[in-house]
């Protein structure tokens, strides 16, 4: 193989193998009675997810990441939609960020 095309193949390898784990687990889903223990750790998984994706962000990326967490949790709090509130912080970041430059 091409050495320019082991990091393409590797990348392909990748997402089967991730399409692979999320079809996999739907399907095994299927299989596992919906307990209340059980439906409340899915509930709180995508919170403990969001969590271990944004910790690391805003420990690296100073005011703009902070103002961002702040803009998107404050309006989380408010019961605004999460995308939405996510989208509001993204925005707040870049326009601080453009105001900074």
């Amino acid at each position: 193989m091409a050495p320019e095309l082991a990091p393409m193949a590797a990348v392909a390898v990748m997402a089967l193998v991730t399409l692979g784990t999320r079809v996999g687990g739907l399907w095994l889903m299927r299989f596992v009675p919906l307990t209340p223990r059980i439906e409340a750790f899915l509930r709180h998984l995508s919170a403990s997810v969001l969590v271990a994706l944004v910790l690391p962000a805003a420990l690296t990326g100073g005011t703009a990441a902070w103002l961002a967490i702040g803009v998107a949790g404050g309006l989380a709090a408010r019961r605004t939609p999460i995308l939405p509130a996510m989208l509001a912080g993204v925005a707040a970041a870049a326009l601080w960020r453009a105001a900074a430059a």
